[in-house]
């Protein structure tokens, strides 16, 4: 495997950046991972809907620049499909099979600029639930770990 998150801001608590660095160590036996944190741009007080914008773009165009032209990006959307654990997994199947990097993207507090969305090459949603963005990365990183399990045939909790 061959796949990368790239994500505004960083881990704050302690048990957050614990239980992602421990899934970054077991996914580590499975290919090559990378975890890309950019800068979480600051919302001025009293934003605007322009001034928000302003923000989304800037983080946008710091995720952009981050990925490559033949990376498979996954943007992880609010309004994306989900899919169940075993689909998912086919999903870092086809992936590997097709030899690219499988980028997933997690915008900022106000999410993805439409631009990263137009660069992705598909959406995903992890719940309709909505999560704090630390936690959505580290359920992001169990369920890689999860669908590299179940692609190396190992067992996994159901």
């Amino acid at each position: 495997m061959n796949a990368a998150i790239v994500c505004v801001g960083r881990l704050k608590e302690k048990y957050f950046s614990a239980a992602a660095e421990e899934y970054l160590k077991r996914l580590a036996r499975y290919g090559r991972f990378e975890l890309v944190e950019l800068p979480d741009l600051p919302e001025p007080a009293n934003a605007s809907d322009a001034d928000r914008r302003q923000v989304t773009e800037k983080e946008g165009e710091s995720i952009q620049s981050r990925l490559k032209a033949n990376d498979y990006v996954v943007a992880m959307c609010i309004d994306g499909p989900q899919v169940s654990s075993e689909d998912f997994a086919r999903k870092i199947a086809d992936n590997d099979r097709r030899g690219t990097r499988l980028v997933f993207v997690i915008g900022g507090s106000l999410g993805l600029s439409p631009a990263v969305v137009r660069r992705a090459d598909e959406k995903l949603s992890l719940s309709k639930m909505t999560f704090p963005h630390q936690l959505a990365r580290v359920l992001l990183l169990e369920q890689i770990y999860r669908g590299c399990k179940i692609n190396a045939g190992e067992r996994y909790h159901k």
